[in-house]
């Protein structure tokens, strides 16, 4: 890997485009933008290869966003998927493509990171941004290393807590607070849940558990609307110990807040752009952010090589307005319908838990969409899922 310790003495420089944030987002941003020809930094607050709170699935939508040739560590792919509501009415279905992939983060971050290295982007980790202006066409970031580093375009994937977010002003329409441990297993539930995803529909609106198998480790968790952490914690120690997964010594015992990007979000300011995380591109429902990290990344890293190279600044407003424009066709229209979707699931999960474990068509659609081959926007176009939103949001608000 690439990287670049600090030169004090240096003559100062203007990079054309700084990262900031190596997770799948700012990875992808690197690489592409060294792909077209820039001179890349990419910043790294943590040492990398550094854990990260996340599920680790990769669904296919996911796996068609990675580069090709990525050395990918499975753990697991998971073929059958049981859901629950609230610890009853355990059923449980089969792919008929099996698709989604168990990894590790850090593993994750690290090949994507090493492939924008690979591509010719400069990575620096152990430095974290602490302010952001800008001034004469020219993006200025201060680090904890006490220096000034200078770009023609900045892409801010530095996460749900991000910096860059607050300079651009992204703001949210959903905050929700995960918990989340790695929970070493003994042989015996290592096989149980080898090649099994469980998704547990929760006590609280809009709320689940999960857990995803790893080998000799279980990733699982529980997310729900941020505001009442104790009864998320209730609900996390319940739901580890109804699935065995309570007894040992987690690896990671960790939480995070997860942010859905408001539909007039701003995604840039100037010449800085937001990406994944930073941008609060996550689905409202499933929670999912990987695939909207890597999709918006590859968007960001394009849109801030035009930048670099405009010839005048209002070349450069018209490659970040191209870029917005990407976002809203793309994934602002998945946002809407994940958002339509949980309104039905968090005012009544068991309609949705009914449907989509007695109903085959209704497996079918969120089969499709695991493996990539369906969109939550195609989905709740459908006839099936028009009707059926319409009827869940007519029902009485119902909880199991």
């Amino acid at each position: 890997m690439t990287t670049d310790p600090a030169h004090p003495t240096r003559a100062p420089k203007t990079w054309d485009v700084i990262v900031i944030g190596a997770g799948p987002a700012g990875a992808t941003a690197a690489r592409v933008a060294a792909e077209n020809g820039c001179e890349v930094l990419l910043l790294e607050r943590a040492a990398i290869p550094r854990y990260k709170t996340c599920g680790g699935g990769l669904i296919g939508e996911a796996l068609a966003a990675l580069p090709p040739g990525l050395p990918l560590n499975v753990l697991d792919t998971a073929r059958t998927f049981t859901f629950a509501l609230d610890g009853r009415k355990e059923r449980t279905r089969t792919s008929s493509a099996p698709t989604c992939a168990m990894v590790f983060r850090s593993e994750l971050d690290a090949a994507l990171t090493e492939a924008a290295a690979t591509a010719g982007a400069t990575v620096r980790d152990s430095t974290a941004l602490t302010t952001l202006s800008e001034r004469d066409h020219t993006v200025t970031v201060r680090t904890n290393r006490g220096e000034a580093l200078h770009a023609r375009a900045l892409i801010g994937a530095d996460g749900s807590a991000s910096r860059v977010a607050r300079y651009v002003g992204v703001r949210c329409a959903q905050v929700d607070l995960a918990l989340e441990v790695e929970a070493p297993v003994d042989t015996a539930t290592g096989d149980r849940w080898r090649g099994r995803a469980l998704l547990e529909w929760g006590p609280m609106p809009g709320s689940f558990g999960w857990v995803f198998p790893k080998g000799d480790i279980c990733t699982a968790g529980v997310v729900a609307a941020r505001g009442d952490p104790d009864a998320l914690r209730a609900f996390k120690e319940a739901f580890l110990r109804r699935h065995g997964l309570h007894t040992s010594r987690p690896l990671h015992d960790t939480g995070h807040l997860t942010r859905c990007r408001h539909p007039d979000s701003p995604l840039t300011r100037g010449r800085v752009l937001v990406a994944g995380d930073a941008a609060a591109l996550v689905d409202h429902w499933s929670r999912e952010g990987i695939s909207y990290a890597l999709r918006s990344g590859a968007l960001a890293g394009r849109a801030a090589a035009r930048v670099a190279a405009a010839p005048a600044e209002a070349d450069a407003r018209s490659a970040t307005g191209t870029y917005a424009r990407q976002i809203e066709e793309v994934l602002g229209v998945e946002m809407r319908a994940s958002a339509a979707l949980m309104s039905v699931f968090a005012r009544n999960p068991a309609f949705l838990h009914t449907a989509l474990t007695r109903v085959p068509q209704v497996w079918r659609h969120l089969d499709t969409y695991i493996a990539g081959r369906s969109s939550v926007a195609q989905i709740m176009n459908t006839p099936l899922a028009r009707v059926a939103s319409a009827v869940g949001t007519r029902l009485p608000a119902r909880r199991r």
